[in-house]
C-alpha cells in the first residue's frame, strides 16, 4: 500500500469495523449535541458502506445530552423561590431514558439525508450472561449488515443495575469502552477504532506540550510509562479506559485505533493505511524497529546542535550583558548561561569555522562524486520503471556538472559574509543607553520538498551559513539520492556542532506528527506541487513559506524588439518547463497580432514541441483550445497565449490571475516599462529578461530554500537573508524607566 506504514498492512483485509464514538466527540462543551461534528462522521460513515465495509457504530452521548435537556426543561418551569433551593442533581437513568431518544433521533436524522439506514441497538452487562441473547444479538447484526444498515449500540443505562464503581472484576462491561471491545470479540470485527478528542494516546497529559504521541503501543514498553491526564470531562471514560479496552481487544487478535474524533476523514485515512492516532495490535512489539525515530527528539536535536553553531556569537553577547548592572543583567546573563549549561561539552564555533564546514561539504560533494552517482541511478530507474512523467525523472537526475555546480555554489555561500549577529541598526536612546537591532537564526526550518534531490544540499548549505538547524522530507522518488546526499553532509560537519544539526524525514506517516510542533520548529518551507503546498499551509500552526503555484507571464509589448521577445519567450517556456519560474502564460499586444507576430511566435512554440492553449480572445484566432482557466500552472511544455490591449490590461491580468511568483516586460519603451515593474504585484518582475532568472543561485544568492511569494517576511528566492530574524540588544549603565520621569530620550541613529 502506497505510503502505508509497514505495522499497518493490516487495514488491506479490513471488512467489519466497529467505531466507538466518546461523549466528547458527541457533545459541544455546553452538553448540546455536536451536530456539524456528528454529520461529518455520519458522512465518513456512508463512504465506507459504498466502499463495502460492514460499519457498527458504538456511541455515547445519551446521558449527557438528557441531563442537558432536563436541565434546560427543570429551569424555565421554575419559580424564583425554586431557584433559591438547593439544586438536586438529575437522576441518570433518567437523563438516560431522554437523551437515548434524542440521541438516536439525530442519527436517523443525518444517516436519512445521506440514504443510509441506521439502526438502535440497546443491551446491558446483564444480556451478555445469556447465552442465546449473545447468538441473537450475532444474528441481527448479520442481517442489518447484508442490508446495508448502521447498527447502532449503546449501553441501556435507563435500566441497567450496574452501580458505581463501575469497574469490578464481575463485570463484562463497565462503559461504552468496553462494550465496544467485547462487541469487537462477540460480532468478530477486524478493526476496533476509539474517536477521542484528542489525536491518540500520549504519554503524559495531552495539554502538556513535553506529551508525545504514541504512535504504537508496546504494552512491555509503554504500560509502566504513560501518565494519564484528566478523566474525560463527560461521561464515565476517558483514556484509561480507552487503553484498558484497546489492550483487552488487541491481546484477542483484534486491531485497535485510538484517534481524534474532531479532524476530518480520519476515518479514511485509517483505511488508506495511514499512521493516524495510536495503534495497539498483539504484535506490535514486533514491529517497532530499534532506530525508530522520534521527530520531537530528532527537531530538539537540530535546534540543540544549531545553538552550537551560534555559541561563539553567544559568548560574545554574555561579554557585553555582563557589563549591564542590576536585574537586567542577571535575568539575560541566565538565560544565555543556560542555554551554555545544557551542553557542557559545547566549544566555540567561529564564523570562520562555520566557513569551513561548508568547504569540506563542498570538497565531500565532488570526492564522493561516485557514490552519489551510483545512488542517484537506482532513484532514476526506478522512477522510469514506475512510470513517472519525464519531468519529473529529468528533475531527479544528478549529473556530474550538477555536483561540481552544487560544490561551487556551497563555496559562495561559503565566502559570504557572516549573516549571524551582524548590527543592522544602532541607536542611542538615551544618554548611555544603546539599543542593537542584530540579524539572527530562525531556529529550527522544516523543509519538505518533492523530486529535486539538489534542493537538499542548497538548503542544507544555507541552513548550516545561516545558523540554522534543519529538518528535511524529501520525495520518496529520490530516497537513496536523499539519503547518500544527507549522508555525506552530515560526515563533514565536526562533533563541535554534531550531525544532528540536520535530520532526514524518511516516512511520509512522520510529516503530521512534524506539523504539530510549532513548539520546536520555527518555519515549514513546503517545494512542490500546489497541493503539497495547500495541504501544509491548512494542517499546522507553524509559520509557512512558499508558493502555491508558479503561474509566470511575459507580457510582449508593441515597442518590443521583437527578436528580442521570441528569445526571452522560448527560453523562458522550453528551458525548464517544470520549473516553476517558467512561462505559463504569454501576453501579447494587440497591435501585434497585425504585424503578424502572434502567429510566429506560436509556430516557433509549437516548433519547440510546446502545447498551446488560448485566452478568450487568443483561443479563437489561434485555433487553438480554449485554456481550462487563465490561473493555471502547467509544468509541462505546454502555456496559454492571449491578447490585450496595452500595458495596463497586461498589470491587470497579471494581478488577477497571477501567483505573484514572476512576471516579465518585453519592451523598448522605458516609461511602459516603469509602469509595469511599479505595478505588477509580484515577488520577482522583470525587464526584457527571462522569467527563468528568478532563482536563489542566479540572484547571487549561492541557492536557495524556495521562492516566497509571501508578503510577510522573505520575498522572491530565499537565501541565507530569508533564514534570518532579528533580536535588539539593549546596553545600559543602571538606567530605569520610573514612569519616564528621570529618562530623556535622544532616539539618535548611529548606524554610520
Amino acid at each position: 500500500m502506497a505510503n502505508a506504514d509497514p505495522c499497518r498492512e493490516f487495514v488491506k483485509d479490513v471488512k467489519r469495523i466497529i467505531i466507538k464514538v466518546g461523549t466528547a466527540v458527541v457533545t459541544r462543551q455546553d452538553g448540546r449535541l455536536a451536530v456539524g461534528k456528528l454529520g461529518a462522521l455520519c458522512e465518513q460513515i456512508k463512504e465506507l458502506n459504498i466502499l463495502g465495509y460492514e460499519v457498527i457504530l458504538v456511541s455515547s452521548g445519551a446521558v449527557g445530552l438528557g441531563r442537558q435537556r432536563l436541565r434546560y426543561r427543570k429551569l424555565i418551569q421554575s419559580s424564583f423561590a425554586d431557584l433559591q433551593k438547593p439544586q438536586v442533581e438529575l437522576d441518570g437513568k433518567a437523563c438516560a431514558a431522554v437523551g437515548q431518544s434524542s440521541l438516536m433521533a439525530t442519527y436517523d436524522i443525518l444517516f436519512s439525508q445521506l440514504d443510509v439506514t441506521s439502526a438502535q441497538l440497546l443491551v446491558t452487562d446483564n444480556d451478555f450472561r445469556d447465552q442465546d441473547f449473545r447468538k441473537q444479538l450475532s444474528e441481527t447484526v448479520r442481517s442489518l449488515l447484508a442490508l446495508k444498515v448502521i447498527p447502532i449500540f449503546n449501553e441501556n443505562d435507563a435500566v441497567s443495575t450496574r452501580k458505581a464503581p463501575y469497574e469490578d472484576s464481575s463485570g463484562i462491561f463497565w462503559d461504552n469502552d468496553s462494550l465496544s471491545a467485547l462487541l469487537a470479540l462477540e460480532l468478530k470485527a477486524d478493526l476496533l477504532i476509539l474517536l477521542s478528542d484528542v489525536d491518540g494516546l500520549y504519554n503524559g497529559p495531552p495539554s502538556d506540550p513535553l506529551s508525545k504521541l504514541i504512535h504504537t503501543y508496546i504494552k512491555e514498553k509503554h504500560q509502566n510509562e504513560i501518565t494519564f491526564g484528566d478523566k474525560s470531562r463527560v461521561g464515565r471514560g476517558g483514556m484509561t479506559a480507552k487503553v484498558k479496552a484497546s489492550v483487552h481487544a488487541a491481546d484477542a487478535g483484534i486491531p485497535v485505533i485510538i484517534t481524534s474524533g474532531n479532524a476530518a476523514e480520519n476515518l479514511t485515512k485509517i483505511l488508506q493505511g495511514q499512521r493516524i492516532g495510536t495503534l495497539f495490535h498483539k504484535d506490535a512489539h514486533k514491529w517497532v524497529p530499534s532506530k525508530e525515530v522520534d521527530v520531537r527528539e530528532m527537531a530538539v536535536a537540530a535546534r540543540d546542535c544549531s545553538r552550537r553553531l551560534q555559541v561563539s556569537l553567544i559568548s560574545e553577547q554574555l561579554e557585553n550583558v555582563s557589563r549591564i548592572p542590576g536585574y537586567y543583567q542577571a535575568s539575560v546573563y541566565r538565560s544565555f548561561q543556560n542555554m551554555l549549561i545544557s551542553n557542557l561539552t559545547l566549544q566555540a564555533v567561529s564564523s570562520e569555522e562555520r566557513k569551513q564546514i561548508l568547504l569540506n561539504i563542498a570538497d565531500a560533494l565532488q570526492s564522493r562524486e561516485k557514490e552519489i552517482r551510483i545512488e542517484n541511478e537506482a532513484d532514476v530507474v526506478a522512477a522510469q520503471e514506475a512510470g513517472y512523467e519525464k519531468s519529473l525523472v529529468a528533475r531527479l537526475v544528478l549529473k556530474s556538472e550538477k555536483i561540481v555546480g552544487l560544490a561551487n555554489n556551497i563555496r559562495i555561500i561559503a565566502n559570504m559574509e557572516d549573516p549571524i549577529g551582524r548590527v543592522l541598526k544602532r541607536t542611542e536612546l538615551a544618554e548611555g543607553v544603546i539599543l542593537e537591532k542584530t540579524s539572527s537564526p530562525l531556529g529550527v526550518l522544516l523543509i519538505i520538498f518533492e523530486s529535486r534531490p539538489d534542493a537538499l544540499v542548497q538548503i542544507a548549505s544555507l541552513a548550516i551559513r545561516s545558523g540554522n538547524g534543519l529538518l528535511l522530507k524529501g520525495g520518496k522518488e529520490a530516497n537513496r539520492s536523499n539519503a547518500i546526499l544527507h549522508k555525506v553532509i552530515t560526515e563533514a560537519i565536526p562533533d563541535t556542532v554534531g550531525s544532528k544539526l540536520i535530520g532526514l524525514v524518511t516516512s511520509r506517516a512522520e510529516i503530521p506528527e512534524l506539523l504539530k510542533l510549532d513548539d520546536v520548529i520555527d518555519l515549514v518551507i513546503p517545494r512542490g506541487s500546489n497541493k503539497l503546498v495547500s495541504d501544509i499551509k491548512s494542517s499546522t500552526k507553524i509559520p509557512v513559506l512558499g508558493h502555491a503555484d508558479g503561474i509566470c507571464h511575459v507580457y510582449v509589448d508593441k515597442s518590443a524588439n521583437l527578436e528580442m521577445a521570441k528569445q526571452i519567450v522560448l527560453d523562458a517556456k522550453t528551458d525548464c518547463p517544470s520549473g516553476c519560474n517558467a512561462m505559463e502564460t504569454l501576453l501579447v499586444h494587440k497591435d501585434l497580432v497585425e504585424k503578424g507576430w502572434l502567429n510566429s511566435i506560436s509556430d516557433d512554440l509549437r516548433s519547440e514541441g510546446v502545447t498551446l492553449y488560448g485566452g478568450p480572445k487568443a483561443s479563437s484566432l489561434l485555433n487553438v483550445p480554449l485554456a481550462r482557466s487563465l490561473h493555471h500552472e502547467y509544468c509541462s511544455l505546454a502555456c496559454t497565449l492571449e491578447i490585450v490591449d496595452d500595458v495596463y490590461a497586461a498589470i491587470h491580468h497579471i494581478n488577477l490571475y497571477g501567483s505573484a511568483h514572476t512576471d516579465s516586460i518585453v519592451t523598448e519603451d522605458h516609461e511602459v516599462a516603469d509602469v509595469f515593474l511599479r505595478q505588477v504585484d509580484s515577488a520577482a518582475v522583470f525587464h526584457n529578461a527571462s522569467t527563468r532568472f528568478s532563482d536563489g543561485a542566479r540572484f547571487g544568492l549561492g541557492a536557495e530554500v524556495g521562492i516566497s511569494t509571501s508578503r510577510i517576511h522573505a520575498r522572491g528566492p530565499v537565501g541565507v537573508d530569508g533564514l534570518l530574524t532579528t533580536r535588539w540588544l539593549l546596553k545600559g549603565s543602571g538606567q530605569v524607566v520610573d514612569g519616564d520621569k528621570t529618562v530623556t530620550y535622544t532616539h539618535k541613529d548611529l548606524t554610520t
